[in-house]
């Protein structure tokens, strides 16, 4: 799981579905070379984004996918 201290980077390398939830929220920041020293709570709220509904959604996503590995 994620919080809004987890680096983006960090964060989308152990967890790819964090790229999908950015991409659909129009996001470029796993690209961006601040992602690499800003965390997801920065990144999301610099773009005028409520960070915890975000993170929730990235946290339920994440849930989901290691429920059906199972």
């Amino acid at each position: 799981m994620v919080t809004k201290d987890s680096n983006i980077l960090e964060a989308a390398r152990k967890y790819p579905v964090i790229g999908m939830v950015f991409r659909k929220y129009g996001l470029g920041c796993i690209g961006c070379m601040v992602a690499s020293g800003e965390s997801l709570g920065e990144g999301l709220a610099a773009h005028g984004l409520n960070p915890d509904a975000i993170i929730a959604e990235i946290n339920m996503l994440i849930e989901e996918q290691e429920k059906a590995a199972k």
